[in-house]
């Protein structure tokens, strides 16, 4: 009974300095109920009751894994739209290669241009 009443305030401790570091690290628009503001002092003020409180109502789940719908890619790789154009674009390739060889011609006729003596090449 002695290490039961050593080991609970540890675990309830711990458990008070997840849902915090949860609470900080979650973006402002899963937040549910209350601001993030009065989550901390609620967690604060009720370790056990607050945390609690704060993963089943106060943060809003994500449906399968996958971000809120309502919610606007953050990043290129985070759109589907975005990932499926990629491979979509056969002609940018081309476009590409054509550029690059252009800038290849471009490079040999500077390099014959400065083997003439041209002031400004090293």
């Amino acid at each position: 009974m002695a290490k039961l009443l050593l080991i609970l305030p540890v675990v309830v401790l711990g458990f008070m300095i997840y849902a915090i570091a949860d609470l900080v690290l979650i973006d402002e628009r899963r937040v549910r109920a209350l601001p993030k503001w009065g989550w901390a002092v609620l967690i604060v003020l009720l370790p056990l009751i607050g945390a609690v409180l704060w993963l089943v109502l106060g943060r809003e789940r994500l449906a399968n894994g996958q971000p809120n719908p309502r919610r606007a890619p953050a990043a290129p790789d985070d759109d589907p739209d975005f990932l499926a154009k990629l491979g979509k674009d056969a002609d940018q390739d081309e476009r590409i290669r054509r550029l690059e060889e252009q800038l290849s011609l471009l490079d040999d006729d500077q390099d014959d241009a400065g083997e003439t003596g041209k002031p400004g090449k090293r």
